[in-house]
């Protein structure tokens, strides 16, 4: 979040456009030089902003765009787009974790079906390799609810394995994130992650994917 003096607006340096802090990332220069991504918009010196998609960022680091940014030599490694990526994942996850903590995120089948039902879901997560059968029942159950569940965000981007060690249990196939702003920050951080791969610019709902199957996450 900028302080209450800073500007809610900055540049980006690939497309010019001036855009709200939300829509960018910051860099700052690191001791030697070297680009260094601040996803928090924390640390010390000067920033320069890039949209936040990886395109905006693999064409600052290919065009070499943070030099002229910064106005000095700037290092900026070939596998700063992987960076960020990597960390912008890192911090979906960890909400993830945060959530669960917090009694914002329920996690087995029965209980995210019951989440469903109840109308206290406000996001589905499905594991990456997740059978379609199970997916297709929580999408019914989605469908039977008086909204439709046509506002819920569904997350197919992570592997059980990474599930897992998010919410510290074994075997996470599905889970329901609850009302709560541990949950709505989790979801906010993983459409920053879509967005930056290039994803729609509205979270996928249940109803995006039953009408024209998965949309694209990568």
């Amino acid at each position: 979040m900028p302080r209450k003096s800073e500007p809610t607006e900055r540049t980006c340096i690939v497309t010019r456009e001036t855009k709200p802090i939300g829509d960018l990332l910051r860099f700052v220069l690191g001791p030697e030089g070297e680009v260094v991504p601040d996803l928090k918009r924390t640390l010390p010196g000067r920033g320069v902003w890039v949209s936040a998609t990886r395109a905006a960022v693999e064409t600052a680091t290919r065009k070499r765009l943070f030099g002229r940014g910064f106005g000095e030599e700037a290092k900026a490694d070939p596998g700063l787009p992987d960076l960020v990526d990597r960390l912008l994942a890192n911090a979906a996850l960890g909400t993830l974790g945060l959530a669960r903590k917090a009694g914002h995120l329920v996690a087995g089948f029965a209980k995210v079906e019951a989440a469903v039902r109840s109308g206290e879901a406000i996001g589905l997560v499905h594991a990456s390799e997740a059978a379609e059968d199970g997916v297709s029942k929580l999408a019914a159950a989605l469908r039977r609810r008086p909204d439709g569940g046509k506002d819920i965000p569904v997350v197919r981007t992570f592997s059980g394995a990474q599930l897992d060690l998010a919410l510290g249990r074994s075997n996470v196939v599905h889970a329901a994130v609850l009302a709560g702003r541990a949950g709505e920050i989790f979801l906010e951080r993983h459409h920053a992650l879509e967005r930056y791969r290039g994803g729609p610019a509205a979270p996928v709902t249940a109803t995006d994917r039953t009408r024209g199957g998965d949309a694209p996450q990568d």
